[in-house]
């Protein structure tokens, strides 16, 4: 059976560490006499996005306080993302924990302020638990969720679509308007404007990519004819942005593609980011989660506990893979310029997905999936 290599991480920051944790403790003395930051460390999962430092806080007053800090990208790491709004990602995660109940970790502070740490960052509780991994996949064997019974996985299935359906649910019309998008049209007209402007400044001046190019036109003729209200969306709606208790929610992380944007945008991105890693283990000769967060399962739940039938999955879907090719090409483009990769002939080749993109373009990929 072939395994799929361990390749070395993407470089993921040019900051040091030492500093930070020197800083962010002269940082903290301000906000809490008396208190120390310990035990700071990078967490190996570190994303190639915002940063994130976990540290303990020693103070006079017990018990100790388990943190997780939330840092905008330092731009001389070729940052994945043109933007990095950290009060958005921090008023968000408010909303969505006042207004839905859901478990979104507690936010303690926010700093605008560039200079005591080099970027805006944000501090919240850090929660106890137990997340799937990207690396390897949750998909192959030999990760806790892999090792599950079926019993067990359906019950993680099951939780983490109520998740979606009392974040969509929960959150009164108007309150998250701040999330809207700039621009004419509706909100998903706005979105996929945004992400045409996103994939601009991915290729100014490198290759362009002609499969995300004729994937944007498939989805002008797919257009959904009626895209329904518009809720606050997750925006990174993945089983590996959560951490797990047994097999329930237990922290819901990493906000900062929220927005406003019909339901189906959240589904078709949790639908396809579980094909992606299904797909990749599959290549490598593994079975995978065949029966594990089906499309027509999840939108059947979803339909069960809302009362919303998901329209146009076949629109959402392919925009959730082409999104998703879209930052993959961003990432491939950044080891490119930190000297880990060279430039192919193709840049189509460096989405790692493009057969199953290809596939969602020519309408061919769900005819044998469900």
């Amino acid at each position: 059976m072939a395994t799929a290599p361990r390749q070395p991480r993407p470089r993921t920051s040019t900051r040091e560490p030492e500093e930070i944790a020197r800083r962010l403790t002269a940082w903290l003395a301000h906000r809490l006499p008396g208190a120390k930051a310990v035990n700071v460390t990078v967490p190996e999962s570190n994303g190639m996005s915002s940063e994130t430092l976990l540290f303990d806080i020693e103070h006079p007053e017990p018990p100790a306080r388990a943190c997780a800090l939330r840092l905008a990208a330092d731009p001389s790491a070729y940052t994945i993302f043109p933007v990095y709004d950290m009060p958005r990602q921090y008023r968000t995660m408010r909303l969505a924990a006042d207004r839905t109940g859901l478990p979104v970790p507690r936010v303690l502070w926010l700093e605008e302020d560039p200079g005591p740490l080099g970027a805006p960052f944000f501090v919240m509780e850090r929660v106890a638990g137990r997340v799937p991994p990207d690396v390897m996949p949750y998909t192959y064997e030999g990760n806790w969720l892999h090792a599950a019974s079926d019993e067990e996985r359906a019950r993680l299935e099951d939780a983490s679509i109520r998740l979606l359906a009392r974040l969509h649910d929960g959150v009164p019309a108007g309150e998250a308007d701040f999330l809207a998008l700039p621009g004419e049209g509706s909100p998903l007209r706005r979105h996929v404007t945004a992400q045409r402007a996103y994939y601009a400044w991915v290729v100014d001046g490198l290759p362009r990519s002609p499969l995300i190019e004729s994937a944007f036109e498939r989805l002008e003729e797919l257009w959904p004819h009626d895209v329904g209200d518009s809720v606050l969306n997750w925006g990174d709606a993945r089983i590996g942005n959560i951490i797990y208790d047994g097999f329930e929610p237990a922290a819901v992380l990493d906000w900062e593609m929220a927005a406003l944007a019909p339901r189906e945008v959240d589904l078709g991105w949790t639908v396809y980011l579980h094909r992606f890693f299904q797909d990749l283990t599959e290549s490598f000769g593994q079975d995978g989660l065949p029966d594990f967060l089906r499309r027509d399962r999840v939108e059947a739940r979803y339909a069960e506990l809302t009362g919303h039938t998901p329209r146009s999955m076949d629109f959402y879907t392919l925009y959730a893979a082409l999104r998703h090719a879209v930052v993959m090409l961003r990432v491939a483009y950044r080891q490119i310029h930190f000297g880990e990769a060279e430039v192919p002939a193709d840049p189509d080749t460096l989405i790692l997905h493009h057969d199953s993109l290809r596939a969602m373009v020519q309408g061919s990929y769900w005819d044998e999936r469900a």
